[in-house]
């Protein structure tokens, strides 16, 4: 675990939108390469009991056309699933979720490694984009990433909760939420607006220790993917 400060740099992230029927959705895209085969990287996101040990408990009909529940989190549509390259599934969470859908695309790329690629397209309140950016859902979704990582080498965090409390987790927090600002500024977004988004993000995730530790409920990002 002692390298998953370093590992925030190792990921690329893009920021951009896309329409989605008659409105605007904002998309996230996290894209890292494990050293591990396709075929495991796979399975670690797909089987149920394996996704427990790195990510969160998930219940449900886990095919095609089935619906799933993460634990505390999201739940949704299996919408298509292509084995063993793609999978793309409803992501809902709260009471008026909207437009939220993740893609999963695995690839190989040579003998024991492995393109992973996540997709987060989602039409995102204009009062939430402007308070928090895209590090509302990137800096859980670099923590997913860290987590699949490390599930992938064979170890894990025994007690995720307390880790989170941890100064390695608020460090690797802070980390994400800079270089979710780099994307989102690389998108085309003015440095101010950037700025904010990762004052309000940073705050959120890694508030200073004399800060509450959460948000109050009007400004918590309704799509934070490890809200578990």
């Amino acid at each position: 675990m002692s390298d998953f400060v370093d590992q925030i740099n190792g990921i690329h992230r893009e920021v951009g939108t896309r329409p989605v029927a008659d409105e605007q959705a904002r998309t996230v895209l996290l894209r890292r390469t494990y050293d591990a085969t396709a075929d495991d990287v796979w399975d670690a996101c797909t089987d149920p009991e394996r996704i427990s040990r790195w990510f969160l408990p998930v219940s449900g009909d886990l095919k095609l056309g089935g619906h799933y529940q993460l634990e505390g989190n999201a739940g949704g549509e299996i919408l298509e699933c292509e084995p063993p390259r793609r999978l793309r599934v409803s992501w809902l969470f709260g009471p008026n979720p909207g437009f939220s859908e993740v893609e999963v695309r695995v690839t190989p790329a040579g003998e024991d490694r492995t393109v992973f690629e996540l997709e987060h397209v989602a039409v995102v309140p204009p009062e939430m984009w402007d308070q928090f950016g895209p590090g509302a859902v990137g800096v859980g979704w670099d923590l997913m990433a860290l987590g699949l990582g490390l599930h992938l080498r064979g170890g894990e965090i025994k007690d995720p909760a307390q880790w989170q409390e941890s100064e390695e987790a608020r460090e690797c927090m802070t980390r994400s939420s800079e270089r979710w600002g780099e994307a989102y500024a690389a998108s085309g977004a003015p440095d101010d607006v950037v700025a904010a988004a990762v004052r309000g993000t940073t705050a959120f995730y890694a508030p200073e220790p004399t800060q509450p530790t959460q948000p109050s409920e009007s400004s918590e990002p309704s799509e934070k993917p490890d809200s578990a």
